[in-house]
């Protein structure tokens, strides 16, 4: 990957489809995201199609599905499947994989398997989707052992449109992705590499205050409209966590091309444009090797 041709490194997109054309969710909960959303039917782009969006555009873009069988009993989208296919476009696209915590021991021998044999960059956790806390113990093996692998951690934060509308949310529970409990995961494991996804609504305060205190944890700006965005996280964005704070879309779901052009119009300070877009993502994924631009 040639970072400095990149224009965007973009840290949060979803694979929605499989090979076999099964989404990555239940059609009920499928349907109740589009229609928090506003976007009616959810598009699904495959891998391929992904990969030509995001070059056409100079940007790269981190791929990942969720693992939360155990919650909703819906088969997840091969994690192997997902690293195969960007492994096609090394050029553009990132795997990131899921893996529920629920599956204990052999959830940790996948961790190390995925990024040992077939190069997947890092970790997505959907707390409220996947049902469980994230300071649970339970999920303290699988830590460890991305910890040790070196690769980051990404963690939903605050509300989802999974389980919106539908009679008691489709069971999912908000409180279990409060970027508090992820405070917990970044004290026991100092030197996991974690990323707090979205503007953290209702919590958006906590998570600028776990990203101040824990040099390891970081925030993306995925799943809002920049033009939405609360005062308090622009002003941190500019300052105290200018280092630390990266660009996502949550493509397909809402398109870097919104975003973009919803960022153009925010308070951001010149110098700190760039971080946000590329510079951050590329130091925190290992895409540059410049010590200068360490926080």
């Amino acid at each position: 990957m040639d970072v400095e041709k990149l224009t965007a490194i973009d840290v949060h997109t979803h694979a929605e489809i499989g090979r076999d054309g099964r989404g990555s969710l239940s059609p009920e909960l499928l349907a109740a995201s589009g229609a928090y959303f506003r976007s009616g039917a959810p598009r699904q782009p495959g891998i391929d199609e992904t990969a030509a969006y995001y070059r056409e555009r100079r940007m790269a873009a981190v791929v990942f599905t969720v693992d939360a069988e155990h919650a909703t009993g819906h088969p997840r989208i091969p994690n192997e499947e997902i690293a195969e296919d960007c492994a096609r476009h090394p050029d553009v696209l990132i795997p990131f994989a899921g893996i529920d915590p629920h599956k204990g021991r052999a959830g940790v021998r996948e961790a190390r398997r995925l990024v040992e044999a077939h190069g997947v960059r890092g970790f997505k956790f959907h707390p409220s989707l996947q049902g469980f806390a994230p300071d649970d113990p339970m999920a303290f093996p699988l830590y460890e052992a991305i910890e040790e692998l070196g690769v980051p951690a990404l963690f939903h934060t605050g509300q989802t449109g999974i389980g919106a509308g539908v009679p008691g949310g489709g069971g999912i529970r908000l409180r279990y992705s409060n970027p508090m409990l992820v405070d917990d995961v970044a004290a026991t494991f100092p030197d996991l590499r974690i990323i707090l996804a979205h503007p953290s609504f209702p919590w958006q305060d906590e998570a600028l205050a776990v990203a101040t205190h824990k040099p390891s944890v970081h925030i993306d700006l995925s799943g809002w409209s920049p033009r939405y965005f609360p005062p308090q996280l622009v002003r941190y964005a500019n300052t105290l966590l200018r280092d630390k704070v990266l660009f996502g879309s949550d493509y397909p779901v809402l398109t870097p091309d919104r975003w973009l052009a919803d960022f153009a119009d925010l308070d951001i300070k010149p110098d700190v444009r760039p971080k946000i877009l590329k510079d951050n993502a590329a130091r925190l994924l290992g895409l540059t090797t410049d010590k200068e631009s360490r926080p």
